[in-house]
């Protein structure tokens, strides 16, 4: 995609993949449950400069703080951090901050990235779908609530090598279509 679609299109996609990637591959078996009951919020970030991107995290912790009902919050980061490697070390100066700004333990970042590559993994690897996501972003967690998700679980271990397992069998030309499939939503579809 040459250009940046408008935000409401980068929101659009963001959902599908919500829906249509995780929800139905059950990547992470607790999101349908948030999906189901509305309570994620979708923020994109569109700021090519890491000061004001981790500026926006800390205002969306304020958010999260202020307001129960949200569970959690998509961070999308459509700017800035195209190049997996730029994201990674942002990721790293983001969770330092949530340390350095007392969320540590209250909150939590999991990572998505189109291009997520999981050390010792080969770039193909249908593995890396678990991760991936049609823009950049960070997902906040309240840890509260995780905590409880997992204790409520019969083996929140078996997630990781459940996911691999049938994202393998899927296969790495069909998650790369539906993924795609993702990135041509609109908001008016």
């Amino acid at each position: 995609m040459s250009e940046r679609p408008l935000d409401a299109d980068v929101i659009a996609m963001t959902r599908a993949w919500v829906a249509n990637f995780v929800v139905a591959h059950d990547v992470c078996p607790f999101a349908g449950r948030e999906v189901r009951r509305d309570s994620l919020r979708y923020v994109v970030a569109n700021d090519d400069d890491p000061e004001h991107l981790l500026h926006t995290l800390i205002e969306e912790c304020h958010r999260l703080d202020a307001e129960p009902a949200i569970e959690t919050t998509l961070m999308i980061l459509p700017e800035g951090v195209a190049d997996f490697d730029d994201y990674l070390d942002l990721l790293g100066v983001a969770d330092a901050l949530l340390e350095a700004e007392g969320y540590m333990g209250v909150y939590q970042l999991a990572s998505f990235h189109p291009d997520y590559v999981f050390e010792g993994v080969a770039a193909d690897d249908p593995a890396n779908y678990t991760n991936r996501s049609p823009w950049p972003m960070w997902h906040l967690l309240r840890e509260s609530s995780v905590e409880a998700a997992v204790a409520a679980y019969p083996d929140p271990e078996s997630i990781p090598e459940i996911n691999v397992a049938a994202l393998r069998e899927i296969g790495s030309a069909a998650l790369a279509e539906q993924w795609a499939a993702c990135r041509r939503v609109r908001a008016r579809d």
